[in-house]
């Protein structure tokens, strides 16, 4: 699998009461994903009100298709970073 780094925005418009009705849903999703290997970390930006997920998946549409399953995902904008695979080899000498 590979890695993606999703950034979530949420629309300024977004129904505040709706999101908060499904923060434990979000949870217990993002839970469910780890266990599944899908789901690396999730920081939050309430202040920017952007998430930022580290998803591991096949390609691009799969990794969409993960960012999707999490509750809140209906309020989110979404852009999806493929990363490079970390260099293999001797790292730095000291």
């Amino acid at each position: 699998m590979d890695t993606f780094i999703v950034i979530a925005t949420f629309d300024a418009t977004s129904d505040l009461s709706g999101m908060m009705a499904v923060v434990a849903e979000e949870v217990v999703q993002v839970e469910v994903l780890r266990g599944e290997g899908r789901l690396g970390f999730v920081h939050l930006s309430p202040a920017r009100g952007t998430v930022f997920l580290e998803i591991h998946a096949d390609d691009v549409a799969a990794a969409e298709a993960t960012a999707g399953t999490l509750p809140m995902s209906p309020w989110w904008q979404i852009d999806v970073y493929p990363l490079a695979p970390a260099p293999v080899g001797p790292g730095p000498q000291a």
